[in-house]
């Protein structure tokens, strides 16, 4: 059953590598991205094109990006931020997710999180990256 999942996954994630299009796309834009079917800890999308909400944290050019994966649990901790005003539902930014993205995953824009959330997550991510080994 699992393998199926990421078979079906690796269809769907060719057809999107073969897509031409790429999304105007801005630092602190929530997007439901095409994440995909991942390994043990890695946050999974849902559903049958396999998307979960990410924050847009760091835009390097018009086809990459670095993106922190959200979630609708509430979670507490170094590695979370509460996170609201981007949709009609609450949620975290699970920092510890930070990744890149190529800017064809991107899917739907569901919003923007306010300036002074978006900077403290910043100085989040930048401590996380200069405290060394956990």
């Amino acid at each position: 059953m699992i393998s199926k999942l990421f078979d079906l996954w690796n269809r769907h994630k060719q057809r999107i590598d073969r897509e031409n299009r790429r999304l105007f796309f801005h630092e602190r834009e929530v997007w439901r991205m095409q994440m995909g079917k991942n390994i043990g800890f890695e946050q999974d999308g849902k559903g049958k094109a396999f998307t979960r909400p990410v924050l847009i944290v760091k835009k390097f050019n018009k086809e990459v990006f670095w993106g922190i994966s959200l979630t609708t649990q509430k979670k507490e901790g170094k590695f979370y931020f509460p996170l609201s005003g981007y949709s009609s539902k609450e949620g975290t930014a699970i920092l510890s997710q930070l990744r890149l993205f190529d800017a064809k995953r991107l899917k739907v824009k569901m919003g923007e999180v306010n300036m002074k959330d978006f900077l403290f997550i910043k100085q989040k991510i930048a401590r996380i990256l200069l405290e060394g080994d956990s």
